[in-house]
């Protein structure tokens, strides 16, 4: 499969998987999984034919590892990001002492105002690592990378979550938690 149509099905999948499954009839599970041969049906009925071997490829080569299966393979789920109401069942975590967050340099005079906040998603999206929050600053024009004290947060009762693509996930990054990385 070449690498246009293992983006747009990538493309389909998070619209579908995060954001509106009731278009192609789905519902999701709790965790947010659905079973593979009926997201392929769904796909096929509405003219967006995924095969089980392309679908297989785009879960593995992700570069942000959006989405995986479950132990069994016959399941499903995008891994974060979602603006439909759906519980991931992820467990509370410990987070690392810094995590990242990249974004455009317009939204940072409103950033440090106001904190991070989760928007129409479930969570903040906070990183590991920094390229990984370059990658994400980058859509948003510019990038600006923001150093959170995670671990600081945690102990002061801050509840951190990271999905299975080790992205860590909390409600709101107050903003005597954040600085503009050097």
């Amino acid at each position: 499969m070449n690498q246009e149509r293992q983006v747009k099905i990538s493309k389909f999948l998070s619209k579908h998987l995060r954001h509106t499954p009731e278009r192609l009839g789905l519902v999701l599970a709790p965790g947010g999984w659905v079973a593979v041969d009926e997201l392929l049906g769904a796909c096929k009925s509405h003219r967006f034919p995924i095969s089980h071997a392309e679908l297989k490829q785009v879960v593995a080569n992700n570069d942000k590892q959006r989405f995986s299966f479950d132990e069994t393979g016959t399941k499903i789920r995008a891994n974060q990001g979602h603006s439909v109401e759906v519980d991931l069942q992820l467990q509370p975590q410990i987070p690392p002492a810094i995590l990242y967050h990249g974004t455009g340099e317009k939204s940072v005079p409103a950033i440090l105002q106001s904190g991070l906040l989760k928007m129409s998603r479930h969570h903040v999206h906070l990183s590991p690592d920094v390229e990984t929050a370059r990658k994400v600053g980058m859509r948003h024009g510019k990038p600006v990378i923001l150093v959170v004290d995670a671990l600081v947060m945690y102990q002061a009762g801050f509840t951190f979550y990271c999905s299975d693509n080790g992205v860590y996930l909390v409600d709101h990054v107050p903003p005597e938690s954040l600085h503009i990385m050097n």
